[in-house]
């Protein structure tokens, strides 16, 4: 279904609705501050599988990141991080920046790799904030499968692309082009992975 919110200012009885869906285990299509996202409740692991499933690719080997609306959430799946680690995620998020931190026992086990790491992102987003907010925890997010810019910009096209695959798809207006910047922050430095949307100094 295609559901149309209002990017500045979310109807919250359709905000909702959308997060029911996800409290039923629903997969949605949801913008960001980049690009639209595939995203579920990460305590559902059916509905991870399921996102799996449209990626075509292992659970434990996805590239699937935790999407937050603030940090308090981080010492929930994320291991305990450096003090100068904690302020660059503040000075940074929320924004379009992913940051990789070495992975808590309360990650869900189907996403449990031997890399044992997790991307966070917070978006600067006024839809995604209040999804997750209503949802109370962090929705689990995947990037859209698609080799036109179409396919991850524009939620019509979304929708005629994953008919039945998906439960909503939050159209909050064209989308971005750019995925985010990914930061690599379980070494000794801060690496960068990815040049995405957000500017970096190394």
């Amino acid at each position: 279904m295609l559901l149309r919110i209002h990017p500045k200012d979310p109807q919250p009885r359709l905000i909702r609705q959308v997060v029911e869906s996800l409290q039923k285990g629903g997969i949605i299509i949801y913008p960001t501050d980049t690009v639209y996202g595939l995203g579920c409740d990460i305590l559902h692991q059916k509905a991870i599988e399921r996102i799996c499933l449209i990626k075509q690719v292992d659970p434990k080997k996805a590239q699937l990141s935790f999407i937050c609306n603030d940090l308090s959430h981080l010492s929930d799946y994320a291991k305990p991080i450096p003090n100068p680690t904690f302020r660059l995620l503040r000075e940074y998020l929320p924004g379009p920046y992913t940051f990789i931190l070495p992975a808590s026992k309360l990650v869900p086990k189907i996403l449990q790799s031997k890399k044992d790491t997790i991307g966070l992102r917070i978006p600067d987003n006024t839809i995604a904030q209040a999804i997750i907010k209503e949802l109370g925890r962090p929705i689990l997010s995947a990037s859209l499968p698609g080799t036109m810019v179409e396919d991850y910009t524009d939620p019509e096209v979304m929708y005629q692309n994953f008919p039945h695959e998906v439960d909503y798809i939050v159209d909050g207006g064209i989308g971005g082009m750019i995925p985010s910047t990914i930061i690599d922050c379980t070494g000794d430095e801060p690496e960068l992975v990815r040049q995405g949307l957000g500017e970096w100094r190394e």
